[in-house]
């Protein structure tokens, strides 16, 4: 399945509820980190989750979204993952766009009518399950076609498997740190996936292995000498541990940024 044209959101959701752009230049500047923590890009330290928290991850929803004085808009997703850092948000895959978001579903003033379209989600058997996890970790090119027919190569890294479609994957670009998912083995496949040569091993952690060190940790967002926000620290990648995902206040897109050495 060839991605025919890559949708890449904008930094902030407006209020037509998605709006689209081609190109993302924000920088993050490093954030000076005394302590590092290992936090699970799937399993957190966590209190139990109550029912009414946990009922609605992996299941296809529908709502209705009102954002000022813009036109009611109707959405269908697949709830992803909740945060650790914050049970109420939801990580949310919404039908024809390639971005994730990040969302408290139940509380949002702009959501109304939630309902649950299929309590899980069906995925098909992995094709190559040795490729699966070999990719991930990997520094890859990913090409892209252009409204114009041009092809556009993206370097990125491949997070992780998506939790609740492991036929997904996680995956961020250098030119545009926000977090995407896609069939990535039917775009290798066809050729429109490649991993870079040479690309490092991943120093995969194990989802034992944890620590709180750097849950609800706090990292500013620099671009250029005026603009800045604040962000939350999410979760932690295992196959590349300095990778974390963030999430900026008044933001409901999740980013991805090595803290250490280099933005992916």
């Amino acid at each position: 399945m060839k991605p025919r044209r890559r949708r890449i959101a904008t930094r902030q959701w407006t209020r037509s509820a998605v709006a689209y752009r081609t190109r993302s230049t924000a920088m993050i500047k490093k954030t000076s980190m005394k302590k590092r923590g290992r936090l699970s890009l799937r399993k957190q330290r966590r209190s139990r989750p109550s029912q009414a928290l946990t009922s609605i991850v992996g299941c296809r929803i529908s709502h209705l979204w009102k954002d000022g004085n813009e036109p009611v808009t109707q959405w269908k997703a697949v709830v992803l993952d909740r945060l650790p850092t914050h049970p109420p948000t939801y990580l949310v895959k919404y039908d024809g766009i390639d971005c994730v978001y990040a969302l408290e579903l139940h509380s949002d003033k702009r959501i109304s009518k939630l309902k649950i379209l299929h309590r899980k989600v069906s995925c098909p058997q992995l094709s190559d399950a040795h490729l699966a996890s070999s990719m991930i970790g990997k520094v890859v090119e990913h090409r892209f076609e252009g409204s114009d027919g041009s092809n556009d190569k993206w370097r990125g890294m491949v997070l992780a498997q998506v939790p609740v479609m492991n036929n997904w994957f996680y995956i961020t670009y250098e030119k545009d740190p926000v977090l995407y998912m896609y069939q990535l083995l039917d775009d290798y496949t066809e050729g429109d996936l490649c991993i870079v040569p040479d690309s490092p091993l991943a120093e995969v952690m194990s989802e034992t292995d944890e620590d709180d060190l750097l849950k609800g940790r706090y990292v500013k967002y620099t671009e250029g000498d005026r603009y800045k926000k604040i962000g939350k620290i999410i979760l932690q990648v295992l196959a590349s541990p300095s990778v974390y995902f963030i999430k900026f206040d008044n933001d409901n897109h999740i980013y991805v940024y090595d803290l250490v050495e280099k933005i992916y």
